[in-house]
């Protein structure tokens, strides 16, 4: 049995951190002590575990987040079949997002070697968002930003070619390596200028010294990263499995101790 300050130490949060995971139901309800003393267990312990590891990507875009609170939240409710298969789900998105950031910096690497691969394919809106994976109305948002310039057809139906998803692409791959809309459309009203273009004088956040190579590389490296903890998520949910059948049990649960800490 833990105290709070004992446990947070142990998956190295705030005690506060703990407390309101258990109020936003990432942990089970703590039981306390006849002094009140809150009392944690094996449970809870292997709970934040999976909390910690979840949160553990910073990246935002391409529903990550909410993956990760969708895994973290079943754990809490001791759903762990579900949190298993939301875990799985998780890391099949990461994989994916992965590929997408290596594809934008070789479209990159493409254009400035003049190399772009084009053909004389179109597409309505509807088709580019899913092609990409986005929602109409976030490919809708870009064109209002300026991102994104379509071309008409004669009845006045806009149409994207493959240059236009090239580029949403690499928006793509930029906005999850947290890059603003006002940085990004420096770098779109820069393209197709020059070969020789100047990136890192283009894109000044989140660094001036940052290049759009070098900030894909960070998406990459930061994907990396998540995938291992997503990896390390489904392994100790696995284990939770195995431990509580084996025990003939879907709960693992310590008993109370009489020793904790109020809060």
């Amino acid at each position: 049995m833990y105290r709070t300050t004992e446990i947070a130490k142990m998956v190295n949060v705030h005690p506060n951190t703990v407390r309101i995971y258990e109020e936003w139901g990432y942990i089970s309800p703590v039981p306390r002590a006849n002094n009140g003393y809150r009392v944690y267990s094996d449970l809870h312990l292997f709970q934040l575990q999976v909390a910690r590891a979840s949160f553990r990507c910073e990246i935002i875009q391409g529903r990550i987040r909410d993956k990760a609170r969708s895994v973290v939240e079943a754990s809490g409710k001791e759903n762990f079949d579900q949190a298993l298969e939301r875990a799985q789900d998780y890391l099949a998105h990461l994989e994916r997002e992965y590929l997408r950031a290596l594809e934008a910096i070789a479209l990159v690497e493409a254009w400035l070697e003049g190399k772009e691969s084009l053909s004389g394919q179109t597409y309505t809106r509807k088709k580019a968002a899913s092609i990409l994976d986005l929602s109409p109305e976030v490919v809708r948002n870009w064109e209002r930003n300026g991102l994104i310039a379509v071309s008409r057809l004669p009845n006045g139906y806009r149409f994207y070619t493959d240059k236009d998803l090239n580029k949403m692409k690499i928006i793509r791959a930029l906005r999850a390596a947290h890059y603003s809309i006002s940085a990004i459309l420096r770098l779109m009203n820069t393209l197709g200028q020059s070969k020789e273009l100047n990136v890192k004088k283009v894109l000044d956040s989140p660094a001036e010294s940052d290049d759009i190579i070098t900030v894909t590389d960070r998406l990459i490296f930061s994907l990396e990263e998540a995938i291992q903890s997503a990896q390390e998520v489904i392994r100790l949910i696995k284990q939770r499995i195995s431990i509580s059948r084996r025990n003939g049990q879907g709960d693992m649960r310590g008993a109370p101790a009489g020793r904790g800490i109020k809060g």
